[in-house]
């Protein structure tokens, strides 16, 4: 897992009009909290923030001005619904082998059976324990072959070393549907269209 570096400063304003300010400098308003300490109000270079947080789960070491350095992980991220910018992040203070508990995203690969079945992915994203510094990216899992009603439970999915499910084991995470036929819907739209005509 990479570790990307941010600096930070200490904010002493707060509420709607302070953070409106820090947004129209191209920052981001941000707490970091965590090991009972005091939550610490920061501001983060917008840009530099947006391009570490497409990694999931990425490991973030702070510089924090007068601070020194503090390692953290994102939390909780708030999106403008319509542009789409960051509005603020909860940042979560960890310690190099801390273990904690995130959610990691769930590829599938391969081909399933014959038949036009279709795969679910009950869990996008897989709950799991892992060393703070060693967050996996995520999980790789082969439905090559699966047929109609077979499904991926959590325990059958390979982990790598270190991480360890926070989910029970019998939780469904893939599953393979029969395809419906989809010309019975389009026929019974055009019956009740006659019926009300």
């Amino acid at each position: 897992m990479s570790e990307v570096k941010i600096a930070a400063e200490t904010r002493t304003e707060f509420g709607k009009g302070a953070a409106r300010r820090i947004r129209r400098d191209a920052k981001v308003p941000g707490v970091l909290y965590g090991h009972g300490s005091d939550p610490l109000h920061l501001t983060l270079p917008g840009h530099e923030l947006l391009l570490a947080l497409r990694t999931p789960n990425v490991l973030i070491s702070l510089d924090i001005a007068g601070k020194g350095n503090e390692l953290a992980i994102p939390k909780s991220v708030q999106r403008d619904p319509i542009k789409g910018y960051l509005e603020h992040v909860d940042l979560l203070l960890v310690k190099r082998g801390e273990k904690v508990n995130v959610e990691i995203p769930v590829h599938a690969e391969g081909e399933l059976a014959a038949g036009g079945n279709l795969l679910e992915h009950v869990l996008n994203a897989l709950p799991v324990e892992a060393e703070a510094t060693h967050i996996p990216e995520g999980v790789t899992v082969s439905v090559e072959g699966l047929e109609a009603g077979a499904s991926v439970l959590a325990k059958d999915i390979t982990l790598p070393s270190g991480t360890t499910l926070a989910v029970d084991g019998d939780t469904v995470v893939l599953q393979v549907l029969a395809a419906q036929a989809e010309e019975a819907p389009e026929a019974d739209a055009e019956g009740s269209e006659g019926a009300e005509a």
